[in-house]
This record gives C-alpha cells, structure tokens and sequence, in this order.
C-alpha cells in the first residue's frame, strides 16, 4: 500500500537536514520523482499516493509544491515524526538518495527535462505523468 506523499517528503527533509543540506521545494519535487520512478520500476507498485505532474521546471506533486511553497527558494525543515519504510523499500530509498541527493536542485532539473517521461508529457497542471511512463523509463536505469 502506497505511503502518504507527505510523510514521504518529510522522509527526503529528514536526510537532507541529517547531511546539513535544508532541501528546497525544487529539488523536493525533483528526489520525489526518482524515488516514486525507481519504486515503481523495482516493486511495481507505487511508493507514494500521490500523481506526479509535468510542469514547466520538471515534474511536480502538486499537493507538496504547494504545501511548501511558502519557503519559496529557502530550505525546508522537516516536521514531526519520520516514517520507517519496509526495509526492501528503506534500502532503496538510502540507494536513491546516495545517488541524486548530491546534486544541486538546478541539476536534478535539467536531469529530468532530458528524460523521457518528462519530455513526452504536455506541460502544465493536471498533466500527470504516466506510471507507465515512468516504469518503461526507470526499468533501464536498475542495475
């Protein structure tokens, strides 16, 4: 059963502020993407409840843009408690972590915007990108 979007992004917050990196909304929307395209690849199911959309900077979920935006280009803290994944899942999410929590919001951006499931989608709210798409795009990139 998928997870809430929400306490998957605090997830992605926790290990940014444990690495003395506050995440920003951008590169939020960005890891949530890897981590909901790398799931959806290695489990079949989804890891979080959420759509994620095409928008102009990359894909996006909705509900967390705007539940952060506030921040606007700042660092988010996390909040509360942090959830524990399955630990199949756990390892997975340290893996995708360790590969693209490393690089600057800008960079996972341009990342996404060569990628197929991005680039074959119409931009703009309430265009989502496919599990399909995203499935096909990331079954490659498991080794």
């Amino acid at each position: 059963m998928p997870y809430k979007v929400l306490d998957i992004a605090n997830k992605i917050l926790k290990y940014g502020a444990d690495n003395e990196e506050l995440i920003t909304n951008l590169k939020l929307q960005k890891l949530l993407y890897y981590m909901q395209g790398f799931h959806l690849a290695y489990f079949g199911t989804p890891l979080f409840d959420s759509d994620i959309e095409a928008w102009q900077y990359g894909p996006v979920v909705p509900s967390v843009y705007y539940k952060y935006s506030v921040h606007g280009a700042n660092g988010i803290e996390p909040e509360g408690l942090v959830i524990k994944l399955e630990a199949q899942e756990e390892k997975l999410f340290n893996q995708v972590l360790n590969v693209y929590g490393d690089y600057s919001a800008i960079g996972l951006m341009n990342m996404t915007h060569n990628e197929s499931p991005w680039k074959t989608t119409a931009k703009g709210i309430g265009n989502v990108i496919s599990e399909k798409k995203l499935i096909s795009f990331f079954k490659n990139r498991i080794k």
